[in-house]
């Protein structure tokens, strides 16, 4: 089975199905090193040869730096130029009134030693508080970085329509925006995909399964209670809540299920194809701890929803809710429900 790719610029391609990194970081549980560049390299020879990870993902850009350099080896330089690394650049909040263009650029340099590499494919840039003004010095920084060689492409993620808009018009030729994006949470469509669009920007979605909610472990499952099993899951059932209550998740499960029954394949895979099919969209990044559902990922970016399927799919959408505002601006709230889960100082830690 052959995973599909994209040209998203002249000359960078990408796997339209992406391997994330978060599960691999700090506070997830502990990780066998070598294992997992066996894992990578099991996921690239199956065709998702572009991989997501992040300054703040603690000792996730070190194992793909090993992975690169063991794929080199036993692979050769051409397999070894098919293959994509995402990084972000995430500045501290604490930090975000003193960064200047030398913590960019220390930050860049950070990542290409890490991941072994002397040109970062793409640097996606976030900033955590649009009330401190310096996004766009920091991420033209970038820019310079970009322009003297050592980023190819820049791409943001969690900003919304508006800021995107505005880093665009200074100039930085932001490749991708990757926002948090399922059928649970389309708050995507209302702006950025239509900015997106009419500015030749991809959209990445992260989130795709909810946390695994959107599975099939928890369809006719009873409604949990807090505390949840990890932060992951606490965070998307908030926007379970949302969208409409456990009762219509439920629904949509179900409708999901009858779904994956007519393409005999798992609810996961259904709901993460379901986004491939959206405007603007170039790839869905899927969360993986290891290869075990390597299989189910790799039916992902190779299913073929039918006009039956998105309506039936539709119609259950049109019960619900879509979160508030653009997306991200419920996380930004750091008093709100969706902003009190989140960490907002890993470099730290990393």
């Amino acid at each position: 089975m052959s995973v599909p790719t994209l040209e998203l610029r002249p000359g960078y391609t990408t796997s339209r199905v992406i391997r994330g990194g978060w599960q691999l970081a700090g506070g997830h549980g502990p990780v066998d090193g070598a294992q997992q560049v066996e894992d990578m390299i099991a996921f690239a020879d199956a065709g998702i040869t572009s991989f997501d990870c992040a300054d703040i993902y603690t000792g996730v850009e070190e194992l793909i730096g090993a992975f690169r350099t063991a794929y080199g080896n036993q692979r050769g330089a051409e397999a070894l130029a098919r293959i994509k690394v995402h990084t972000k650049l995430v500045p501290d909040l604490e930090a975000l009134a003193v960064v200047d263009r030398a913590t960019i650029r220390r930050s860049v340099e950070t990542s290409l030693s890490r991941l072994r590499m002397d040109r970062l494919d793409l640097v996606q840039f976030h900033w955590w508080d649009y009330a401190v003004p310096r996004y766009l010095e920091a991420v033209g920084w970038l820019n310079e970085l970009r322009l003297e060689g050592k980023v190819d492409q820049i791409g943001g993620t969690n900003f919304d329509t508006a800021r995107t808009l505005e880093i665009i018009g200074a100039g930085v030729p932001l490749l991708s925006m990757q926002v948090q994006y399922s059928l649970l949470d389309s708050r995507a469509e209302r702006l950025l995909a239509k900015a997106a669009e009419a500015h030749g920007m991809w959209i990445f979605c992260y989130g795709t399964v909810a946390g695994g909610f959107l599975g099939d472990r928890w369809l006719g499952v009873a409604e949990p209670e807090h505390p949840l099993e990890n932060r992951s899951l606490t965070k998307y059932k908030l926007i379970i809540d949302d969208f409409g209550g456990w009762e219509l998740f439920q629904a949509l499960l179900r409708c999901l299920r009858g779904i994956a029954d007519r393409h005999d394949t798992d609810i996961a895979t259904v709901a993460s194809a379901a986004m491939l099919d959206r405007p603007a969209v170039a790839v869905v990044i899927v969360g993986a701890r290891n290869r075990s559902h390597l299989a189910q990922n790799l039916k992902v970016a190779g299913l073929r929803l039918s006009a039956q399927d998105r309506a039936e799919i539709a119609a259950v959408l049109a019960q619900g809710h879509v979160p508030e505002g653009d997306t991200y601006t419920l996380e930004r709230d750091r008093h709100g429900r969706h902003g009190q889960i989140i960490k907002y100082n890993l470099n730290k830690a990393s």
